[in-house]
C-alpha cells in the first residue's frame, strides 16, 4: 500500500481525514496496520489548548499526530522479535505519536506483543493508559495501606488510579469528576466516595472523610490549572501529591507555595513511561488485562470511524453522552 487513511489536524481544534503517504519501515521498525486507537486527554490538550504542539511545525501537522494509544497489525518487521501477523500495542513517543492514522511506522521497541485474550482488543488497548498509571505509581512509590487517597478526575487515568490504589490497601478512595457517568462508573472501579466537582464540594468531601486533616495521597488526574491549584487544600500535613495530569496550556500555573511549604508536602510528576527499560508497567498492564483481574470493557464507552474523528474528538473534549474512553477504528 502507498496510500492510507488518516486524521490531520489542520488547525486547532480541527482535524479531518485526509489521504496520506505511508512511509516504508527501516532497521529497526515495524509498519503496523491499525486496528484501534484511543483518545487521551492528552491529546486533547494537544489539540484544543495548543499544549506540546511541535515548536517548528505549521499547520497542518503529521498524519497521525498526536495519537499515542494504539493496537494493530504488523504488516512488515524490520525490527527483531516481531514478525508479520503479529497483534501489538504501539506506544509512541508523543513527538512521533502517529496512531490517528491507518498504518504506522515506529521503532519495534515502541511495541509490545498482545497476550492471548478471549475478548475484543480494544480491552488491550486501555493497556496503554493503565500502563502510564501503572509506571506513575512505580516510579514514586507511595505505602497506601490504611490511608485515605484522594483521585481528582476520573477519566480512564483516574479510574485506574483509584482501582490500583484501592487494591494496594487504601482504607478510602475519595474521587472528583464533573461527569456523573464517570463517578458512576468509577465506584464500580474501587472509589469508596464520588464526589461531583462543583464549587468546593471537592475540599468538603475530603475534610468530612478525613476528621479535618486532608488526605494522606493526592492524585491530580485531570490536568488544570484550577485542579492542580486545588491539590495543595486536599493534602494534609506532611502529605504526598501526585501531579500526572498534563497542564491545559503552556502558560505558568497558580501553585500554592506558602501552603505547600507550610504543610510540608512531597510532589512528584511522571513522564517516560514510553522509554522504560523493558516496556514493564506496560507489559504489566497488558497481564492485569488479559487475566481479566481488571474489567475495563465498561471503559471503552463510544467508537468512531476515522472518518468522523472530528465528532470522536468533540465528544471526548466536551464530554458529552456519557462518554468514558472515545476509541477511533478503521
Amino acid at each position: 500500500m502507498e496510500r492510507m487513511r488518516a486524521a490531520q489536524m489542520v488547525a486547532p481544534g480541527k482535524m479531518e481525514c485526509v489521504q496520506a503517504a505511508v512511509r516504508p519501515p527501516r532497521s529497526g521498525e515495524l509498519l503496523v496496520k491499525t486496528q484501534m486507537a484511543s483518545i487521551c486527554g492528552s491529546d486533547l490538550h494537544v489539540i484544543y489548548h495548543g499544549v506540546s504542539q511541535p515548536p517548528e511545525a505549521t499547520f497542518p501537522y503529521a498524519p497521525g499526530f498526536p495519537g499515542h494509544e494504539g493496537v494493530g497489525e504488523v504488516l512488515e518487521s524490520k525490527a527483531p522479535g516481531f514478525n508479520k501477523g503479529d497483534l501489538v500495542l504501539t506506544c509512541p513517543q508523543p513527538p512521533e505519536s502517529h496512531c490517528f492514522a491507518e498504518y504506522q511506522t515506529l521503532e519495534g521497541e515502541l511495541c509490545l506483543k498482545l497476550p492471548a485474550f478471549n475478548g475484543p482488543i480494544s480491552h488491550l488497548m486501555m493497556a496503554q493508559q493503565l500502563g502510564t498509571v501503572i509506571f506513575a505509581l512505580r516510579q514514586n512509590p507511595v505505602d497506601v495501606v490504611g490511608r485515605t487517597v484522594m483521585v481528582q478526575g476520573q477519566g480512564s487515568a483516574g479510574m485506574f488510579f483509584a482501582y490500583l490504589l484501592k487494591r494496594a490497601g487504601a482504607r478510602k478512595v475519595i474521587v472528583s469528576d464533573l461527569s456523573e457517568g464517570r463517578l458512576a462508573q468509577s465506584r464500580r472501579m474501587g472509589a469508596d466516595v464520588a464526589v461531583k466537582a462543583t464549587g468546593d464540594s471537592v475540599r468538603q468531601a475530603v475534610l468530612d472523610h478525613t476528621n479535618g486533616l486532608g488526605a494522606d495521597y493526592v492524585v491530580e488526574a485531570v490536568g488544570s490549572r484550577g485542579s492542580l491549584l486545588e491539590s495543595v487544600d486536599l493534602a494534609r500535613l506532611d502529605g504526598t501529591l501526585l501531579l500526572f495530569g498534563l497542564p491545559d496550556g503552556n502558560d505558568p500555573v497558580p501553585f500554592n507555595f506558602h501552603d505547600f511549604f507550610r504543610k510540608r508536602l512531597k510532589a512528584s510528576s511522571p513522564y517516560g513511561t514510553q522509554r522504560e527499560p523493558g516496556r514493564v508497567s506496560f507489559q504489566m498492564a497488558l497481564d492485569l488485562i488479559a487475566s481479566k483481574q481488571i474489567d475495563v470493557g465498561p471503559l471503552v464507552s463510544h467508537v468512531f470511524g476515522i472518518e468522523k474523528v472530528q465528532e470522536a474528538l468533540d465528544m471526548a473534549h466536551h464530554r458529552t453522552g456519557n462518554a468514558l474512553k472515545v476509541s477511533i477504528q478503521f
